[in-house]
């Protein structure tokens, strides 16, 4: 949980990724009025930066939506390598 200035969101992810954190779990407003969540893969994220080709980050998207009420099936299917 970040603590710091809510409207800070660059902020927000560098201290996830300072902490070793594997996903970020997103809802703002509009994800709220939805009912949904932003998964952002963490690990996938910074490995883009460093080995990972452009072709394979297009493959495997570091983020992505999904219903609130299932978000943690999903995290744990993501923390297992499993696809969508």
């Amino acid at each position: 949980v970040y603590l710091g200035n809510p409207k800070q969101f660059g902020n927000q992810m560098k201290y996830a990724d300072k902490r070793g954190a594997p996903f970020a779990i997103i809802q703002g407003e509009d994800e709220r009025a939805r009912n949904v969540v932003r998964i952002k893969d963490m690990i996938l994220g910074s490995a883009r930066d460093d080995s990972v080709s452009l072709e394979e980050w297009k493959d495997r998207p570091n983020e992505e939506e999904v219903p609130r009420d299932g978000f943690a099936l999903r995290v744990k299917a993501m923390m297992h390598g499993l696809p969508k």
